[in-house]
């Protein structure tokens, strides 16, 4: 008779990797699971003059993310290592929940963004994307002359 280690969440976490990848695949415009290795989460918000995204990347240097804005698509890529195991221990047993490697997000902004403005901050792991609207693009207000 042979011991084998249980892990209940395996097929859970197998599930959830192949829903994952099935949706990635069919929309191309927000992320590829082809080149990626994780994908961050993001929030979106859009505000009357700007859209703001919130990126999730933990453990990863911000001046080590690349994000370009080319043709109307804003691409976020970068990578994130695995820790590294302490000296001379081997490892008995391992459960590994957290992405590691290369990661990618590609957005489709509308043609009211104004490129030339876009602003990228990292703090305490989230990445903040400010992409400002076009003056042009913004709703002008008509007040009614009584």
């Amino acid at each position: 008779m042979s011991l084998r280690s249980y892990e209940p969440y395996l097929g859970v976490r197998q599930l959830q990797d192949d829903i994952n990848q099935l949706f990635s695949s069919w929309s191309n415009h927000d992320s590829s699971g082809a080149t990626a290795d994780w994908v961050p989460t993001v929030d979106i918000n859009e505000f009357e003059n700007q859209f703001q995204l919130y990126v999730d990347i933990p453990g990863v240097n911000p001046d080590e993310v690349e994000i370009t804005l080319e043709s109307g698509v804003l691409t976020i890529a970068g990578e994130r290592y695995q820790q590294a195991e302490k000296s001379g221990e081997q490892v008995v047993r391992r459960r590994t929940e957290r992405g590691s490697g290369r990661f990618y997000r590609r957005f489709i902004l509308p043609e009211t963004v104004d490129a030339d403005k876009v602003k990228a901050t990292g703090r305490h792991g989230v990445l903040e994307i400010s992409i400002p609207k076009q003056a042009k693009a913004l709703p002008k207000r008509i007040k009614v002359a009584a």
